[in-house]
């Protein structure tokens, strides 16, 4: 069974408070993804619903299905939602025969110990119909800070080592690149040097309105970064 049952249990609803006002962060996602979601389409660890809300602005999705395993979340997300059909629980708790064009994992791979174990059951949901799967987790471990481990997050990933672990769990990597470069250095500076451990909602919503609508611009536009706070992946399931 999937251990992303681990994810509620250890994030705090104060992120969701500061990642509320990261709206244009939660649009460069959509834009990143759009190209690899169409049809039937999952996403795992939906939270309470705010990046559902904007997946949900795409009209190439048919059908979303979100996953989310703590019952408070689903409670939070049923008061913000009614389109999507929601599934309190992992992937493991999908109907048999469950099969999907998209699955959606943004900030939840990291805080599953058995990440490949994962991966692998992605791999079997899609590979049906040769879906893609569009994967967003934090970057570089060298910048592991004690928020991480606050986070349940288990690691930060390194291109090369995503990259390996879809291989292996039946995956072939479309794209893999850096994310919000700038945002490398800041969580460095703030989390790892100065040691804060919450997320101040204000600064979240200033850096979202004027510095990383400019990142983004660049990165999505004129070159992709050689690091960055996350990474971003398009796999294709292989048949």
């Amino acid at each position: 069974m999937s251990d992303s049952n681990q994810v509620a249990e250890r994030t705090g609803n104060f992120e969701f408070e500061a990642l509320r006002a990261a709206r244009n962060y939660r649009k460069a996602l959509l834009a990143e993804f759009s190209p690899s979601l169409s049809g039937e389409v999952i996403e795992v660890g939906a939270g309470i619903g705010q990046f559902s809300q904007v997946l949900l602005s795409n009209p190439k999705i048919r059908h979303l299905t979100s996953v989310e395993p703590d019952a408070e979340f689903c409670r939070q997300f049923r008061q913000l939602l009614s389109g999507p059909t929601l599934v309190e629980g992992t992937v493991a708790d999908l109907p048999p025969g469950t099969a999907a064009d998209a699955i959606v994992s943004v900030n939840v791979l990291e805080h599953i110990e058995q990440d490949e174990r994962e991966l692998k059951a992605y791999a079997d949901l899609l590979k049906a119909r040769g879906g893609s799967l569009c994967l967003f987790v934090p970057a570089r471990q060298e910048i592991y800070a004690p928020l991480d481990k606050d986070f349940g997050h288990f690691r930060r990933y390194s291109r090369n080592e995503l990259r390996e672990k879809l291989a292996r769990s039946g995956f072939e990597t479309v794209r893999l690149n850096y994310f919000n470069f700038v945002g490398y250095f800041a969580w460095w500076l703030i989390f790892c040097v100065m040691g804060r451990r919450t997320f101040s909602p204000s600064s979240v919503r200033r850096f979202d309105k004027l510095i990383f609508p400019i990142v983004h611009f660049m990165e999505f536009n004129i070159v992709r970064p050689p690091f960055g706070q996350s990474l971003l992946a398009i796999a294709r399931a292989q048949h």
